[in-house]
């Protein structure tokens, strides 16, 4: 009859499984045995199986398991489920390997040190408080103490576990782990955790779940941010995740992360991260640039004095950028002084203070924080920045205040400054000074006194940030200028910028001083800017070459090693514009800039300008000026000036033989005597009157008038043909506040508005 409870030979053969060789394959066996959920409480029958290799009693009311001294071979036990009280209580096979003892009521650990061989144990669902007795299992892999009493991590040094799980216990703090170099995968949900640290030496972690513990803070996860191989992370239920940003912040901490509280991260998420909370500099600049870009829109809109009407002529300026204290301002007051006909110093705004020496108003413009807010709100800036915790801006004004006396501006500034003003619509120069001596930069930096240590070593840091853009980004910087040597820095500065103003001839021979008198206006005004690239392209003045050389990086610079092979490459093949097309479009612009400025021109100065006048031939006095000589066509300025100067309509009898009188000469060229030009300026100081014949009262304006022509013209002679040479363009008149090399001398005709 058989006993409650006690498992008999026919349920045996019934449960037996996978027949093969034994482990001394001598003879066929049965390997397996699966006895799950019977209720049994006596298994003394299975002593006599001693070739079974693995035994599955789950779901059981088993208290012993003597039986396994019996089972030398067994390699698989699984007794979960029952009611063991016994931790290994029985003798053990050399061969165990894995064991499951989860579900029952052990309470202590014992030594497992003859289980060489174990690389599994679960003993989930017990009452175990500590761990021990697992030091001599040497190949131990995997290890399970879910849902136990365990308060504090110990006993595991120098296993070569690959995963842990210690879930559902009272533990507080990641401890005692540093010495798992081989763990792969760590579950500590439900405990009382508040911090991650302790993880950080666990190089090969790839998976760890923090589920329903009490971590608070984002930063906790800088502890597992060297570990490269983590890939999953798992957060739920904590108080952090009611940070704000939470996913996005973690995520950038940890960039390795494929799967975050149980969800997968994408790239997207990744991107978004790191444009949050550590964005590229292009990133940076971009957002600079719209929100100035947004804030000057929402602002009354004006024609600004660096606004120049075509796109191929930007206004001129040169940044000088590098490493902080560097000598880019000082080089860029050196320039300024001795170019003062080309620059003028272009000084930022800055919320920090004033070192000693410093000066409101001409190294920056020194403000708090609330007006430089402020000035944003009001989109005063072209670019701002942020440095050592101080703000720097470019404001619109600086630029302007420098346009406004046609010179090229000359701003310094930081490699983010950089990046947010190649942003926008101007078009500079940049030179990028940089030592190339550390040391010698460092006691440079200690030598001034005003910076921190921390800062020094900021600054020092950056000068691999500079030269790991200059080398990723070529052409980025059109030049690059070692400042260790300030002297010697300065001179290959000034060099460059006289390459640049085309102050060197080809040979790199220098030219003459520039001086107002060598430029047709003495500075760069914008208007003058764009006549001079309407001229012609050959031979180029000093004015010409600023404007191109300065103005448009995109022009063709003095050296070979400056050019941009993708320019270059343009430029050849963009078809040249002939002397008509310039001419044509010289006019529209004129207009153009009339039409601006409040000039409408009079009724009948079209008319004149549409043809080429000729002198009647009347006003040829033969036998007159024969042996004189007459001016260089392109030598008109003069007459150019007395047009804008006298105020005279070109409608006027006397501005249509003006403009009449070069065709005049052109057209009488080896046939007789040159007529001389009727110089309208000298009109505006003599009265009529006085120039009128009183003993010819019936003289028309086609009749010769000798005496005035005395009095009027120097003596000029025959000149060689040239065709269009009646066609004189016509100069802008120069904006009221600009600056001009000599001052024309007052007539009365000067005192009217320019726009009358």
């Amino acid at each position: 009859m058989k006993n409650k409870g006690e498992l008999t030979k026919e349920e045996v053969a019934d449960c037996l499984s996978n027949l093969g060789l034994s482990a001394t394959g001598l003879q066929h066996v049965y390997q397996f045995l699966s006895v799950p959920g019977r209720s049994l409480s006596n298994i003394s029958i299975l002593c006599n199986y001693v070739h079974l290799q693995k035994l599955e009693l789950p779901r059981n009311k088993i208290k012993d398991l003597s039986c396994v001294s019996h089972m030398p071979y067994l390699i698989i036990l699984d007794a979960s489920h029952n009611e063991l009280t016994d931790f290994f209580g029985f003798k053990p096979p050399k061969n165990l390997k894995e064991v499951d003892f989860s579900h029952n009521q052990i309470s202590e650990m014992k030594d497992l040190s003859a289980y060489s061989f174990l690389k599994k144990i679960n003993l989930d669902y017990n009452h175990f408080q500590k761990i021990h007795g697992l030091d001599k299992c040497a190949s131990l892999t995997h290890l399970s103490l879910a849902h136990n009493q365990i308060s504090c991590i110990g006993g595991l040094d120098n296993l070569p576990l690959k995963e842990l799980c210690l879930r559902g216990n009272l533990i507080q703090a990641i401890e005692n782990l540093q010495t798992l170099w081989a763990l792969q995968v760590l579950d500590l949900a439900c405990n009382r955790i508040q911090s991650l640290s302790g993880l950080q030496n666990l190089h090969l972690l790839g998976s760890v779940n923090l589920e329903n513990n009490r971590i608070s803070e984002i930063k906790e996860a800088t502890h597992v941010h060297d570990l490269r191989l983590l890939r999953t992370l798992n957060l739920k239920r904590n108080p952090v995740q009611d940070q704000p940003d939470y996913r996005l912040a973690v995520i950038f901490l940890l960039q390795p992360l494929t799967g975050l509280d149980e969800q997968k991260v994408t790239a997207e998420e990744k991107v978004s991260s790191v444009n949050k909370y550590d964005p590229p500099p292009e990133v940076v600049a971009a957002r600079d640039h719209m929100t100035h870009v947004v804030y000057q829109l929402m602002q009354p809109q004006v024609i600004l004095d660096s606004t120049l009407p075509s796109l191929d002529t930007p206004y001129p300026m040169l940044i000088l950028t590098g490493p902080q204290a560097g000598g880019k301002r000082e080089l860029a007051h050196k320039l300024c002084h001795e170019f003062s006909d080309f620059f003028a110093y272009g000084a930022c705004h800055t919320t920090r203070g004033p070192y000693f020496g410093e000066e409101d108003g001409s190294d920056y413009h020194f403000v708090t924080e609330e007006e430089f807010r402020h000035m944003i709100h009001m989109g005063k800036f072209i670019q701002t920045m942020q440095y050592c915790g101080h703000w720097y801006g470019l404001s619109v004004e600086a630029i302007e205040s420098v346009a406004r006396e046609g010179l090229a501006c000359i701003v310094h500034m930081e490699l983010e400054g950089v990046f947010s003003l190649k942003n926008s619509y101007f078009e500079p120069r940049y030179i990028l000074m940089i030592p190339t001596s550390t040391e010698a930069y460092t006691r440079c930096l200690r030598a001034r006194g005003f910076y921190t240590r921390a800062q020094i070593e900021h600054a020092v840091a950056r000068i691999d940030t500079y030269s790991t853009v200059n080398r990723d980004k070529p052409g980025f910087f059109d030049n690059v200028i070692a400042c260790d040597d300030r002297k010697e820095a300065y001179q290959t500065l000034k060099q460059l910028v006289q390459e640049y103003l085309g102050l060197t001839d080809r040979e790199g021979g220098l030219s003459t001083t520039p001086t107002p008198d060598n430029t047709s206006t003495g500075a760069m005004t914008a208007d003058s800017l764009v006549t001079d690239r309407l001229k012609e392209p050959s031979p180029y003045s000093r004015a010409e070459l600023s404007a191109k050389s300065l103005a448009s990086p995109d022009a063709e610079p003095p050296l070979s090693h400056s050019m941009n092979y993708r320019n270059k490459l343009q430029a050849e093949l963009t078809p040249q514009k002939t002397s008509a097309e310039h001419a044509s479009i010289s006019r529209r612009r004129q207009l153009v800039r009339e039409a601006l400025m409040g000039k409408s021109p009079a009724a009948y100065s079209q008319l004149f300008k549409r043809c080429a006048h000729t002198a009647p031939s009347s006003l040829v006095s033969p036998g007159r000026h024969t042996g004189g000589n007459l001016p260089n066509p392109g030598d008109d300025s003069s007459v150019e000036e007395s047009h804008t100067s006298s105020g005279l309509s070109m409608g006027s009898s006397a501005g249509a033989f003006s403009a009449a009188s070069p065709a005049a000469r052109g057209s009488d060229l080896g046939s007789g005597p040159a007529v001389e030009p009727l110089d309208i300026s000298a009109l505006a100081n003599h009265d009529l009157d006085e120039v009128r014949d009183p003993s010819e009262p019936g003289l028309t304006p086609d009749a010769p008038r000798v005496g005035v022509s005395d009095h009027l013209s120097p003596a000029v002679g025959p000149y060689p043909t040239r065709p269009g040479s009646n066609a004189k363009p016509i100069l802008p008149p120069i904006p009221s506040g600009r600056k001009t090399a000599e001052p024309a001398p007052a007539t009365a005709s000067q005192s009217q508005p320019a726009d009358g």
